[in-house]
């Protein structure tokens, strides 16, 4: 309920409900731009320093190189899922894939204080993990929808560096890799900008988002009742890959859990800026109302539990 109630998700209410109210409260799009374009730098950075404070282990390689996969298959399932169930349009059923291939960091640090509070603390290197997460879905994302919109022949290959060159993409990975070439002493002098201010910037992001979200839901009505029952499956399925693997690769009973909330959570931060700038003409209401409107609260009430249960089974 804390979680439920913190101001980063009561501001995405505020924008929601402004909009129900039909409210005049808005974000130009060139500051809802700018904070998008704040935040992927910020997560980039802090993802690299972690991982430059974490050092690399045989751990943390077998973990980071079963969460960058899952990270990049989980949106091809969901897609093809999403365009036959769904009924979305590729472009959508791309920009909704790209979301549940990503993570929720909100959903992941829940997860962490539950497991710690049942003793099963997951290793440190799993934050590491989390930003290894963060973009590898949406390269997908993007391959899936230029792959289906292509009308010659180029190759995968075309597509995929296509995905690699984009603007958003671009800078979340080189954000990563100035983080972890920088580390904590040089990430020091710039960590209030990009730490000191990140929960502030992402509450006006939420808002924006909040705004966009209903705008699109109350013009649209997009989410409908089979997308909201895969906004839950989705949560499950993945989250189960997500324990399988982490228990196949050996990793400690707290740690595959949490491997599984990584893998069952969906984005609702990253992927929505890096997609608004991308994909420009997706709804963006819909992952938005998918992702935290019903898999984030499932993933805390239900989810987070039953993949610890699963993790302990397996065991």
């Amino acid at each position: 309920m804390e979680t439920l109630f913190s101001p980063m998700i009561l501001f995405f209410v505020l924008g929601a409900l402004a909009v129900l109210v039909r409210s005049d409260l808005s974000i130009p799009d060139v500051v809802g731009k700018a904070l998008a374009l704040y935040l992927m730098a910020a997560i980039g950075l802090k993802g690299g320093v972690q991982v430059s404070q974490s050092g690399f282990t045989t751990e943390l390689a077998l973990a980071g190189v079963a969460g960058v996969a899952l990270s990049f298959l989980l949106p091809l399932p969901a897609f093809w899922v999403l365009r036959r169930l769904g009924k979305l349009d590729p472009l959508n059923a791309g920009s909704v894939a790209a979301h549940y291939g990503s993570v929720s960091v909100v959903t992941f640090v829940t997860g962490v204080e539950i497991l710690g509070a049942h003793g099963l603390p997951p290793a440190g290197y799993m934050v590491a993990v989390l930003a290894l997460m963060e973009t590898p879905a949406i390269l997908t994302g993007l391959w899936l929808v230029r792959k289906s919109a292509s009308t010659d022949s180029a190759s995968p290959k075309g597509h995929l560096r296509e995905a690699l060159t984009n603007g958003s993409v671009l800078l979340m990975v080189g954000s990563f890799a100035i983080g972890l070439i920088a580390g904590p002493k040089g990430f020091a002098p710039i960590q209030p900008v990009f730490e000191g201010a990140f929960r502030g910037i992402l509450c006006l992001f939420l808002l924006d988002m909040g705004l966009v979200a209903a705008r699109f839901l109350h013009k649209t009505k997009s989410l409908t009742p089979p997308l909201a029952g895969l906004a839950i499956a989705l949560a499950l399925v993945n989250g189960t890959i997500g324990v399988l693997v982490g228990t196949l690769i050996g990793l400690d009973t707290g740690s595959v859990a949490a491997l599984g909330i990584l893998a069952g959570s969906a984005s609702y931060i990253a992927v929505p800026a890096a997609i608004r700038l991308a994909l420009p003409d997706a709804d963006i209401g819909l992952p938005l109302a998918m992702s935290l409107g019903i898999t984030f609260p499932f993933n805390i009430l239900l989810g987070v539990p039953l993949f610890k249960a699963m993790a302990q089974a397996l065991a």
